[in-house]
């Protein structure tokens, strides 16, 4: 069982369950049961969201199959903490007027380059095999 990544798709999950409900939380303030009502606040809350649903699956899916080809702990441990640290950062950095946020780019990007090494390092075992 790959238990370094069930530690870090905990964290992960509550993490998700923080934006879900911010966005719920805004739902039923505003009364806007579908979309965002062209609401500048209810859309950002709904992005912030659904970009972590877009790209936490698939890295965790990629870190856990890491972890059982044999990745060492503490490699576990800077690959699951840096997830954790970029999604928490684009989430902060993700603001409606502007794209030059620090948190923004470096949760989009940090995320980015944490699925491509992890899906090479993926690959690699693979052909190791």
């Amino acid at each position: 069982m790959p238990v370094i990544t069930t530690l870090y798709a905990g964290i992960l999950g509550l993490i998700s369950l923080g934006l879900s409900y911010q966005a719920g939380s805004l739902r039923g303030k505003t009364g806007i049961s579908i979309g965002h009502g062209e609401n500048q606040e209810m859309l950002l809350a709904m992005r912030r969201h659904a970009n972590f649903v877009e790209y936490v699956p698939l890295a965790l899916i990629l870190l856990g199959l890491l972890e059982m080809g044999g990745v060492t702990a503490m490699t576990m441990h800077i690959m699951g903490a840096s997830l954790v640290v970029c999604r928490i950062a684009h989430a902060m950095g993700l603001k409606a007027d502007t794209m030059s946020g620090a948190g923004r780019l470096i949760g989009a990007a940090g995320t980015a380059v944490l699925t491509l090494v992890a899906s090479v390092w993926a690959i690699v075992i693979f052909i190791q095999a």
